[in-house]
């Protein structure tokens, strides 16, 4: 009985430390964009230029 004790209070310790990162991680601004990043590679390269410098015949 006493074991189930322990792992009780181990898992609620381990709990607070994953509510404690993850308030930590909302505070830092790492959930601020969550859109951008994921399409951001397609928006990258410009449109390629036209030579103006050559001169059709």
């Amino acid at each position: 009985m006493s074991v189930i004790v322990i792992l009780i209070i181990a898992s609620i310790l381990v709990a607070i430390g994953f509510l404690t990162a993850f308030i930590w991680s909302v505070k830092s601004g790492q959930y601020d964009d969550t859109y951008s990043p994921s399409v951001r590679i397609l928006f990258d390269d410009t449109a390629p230029k036209k030579d103006l410098a050559k001169k059709p015949k």
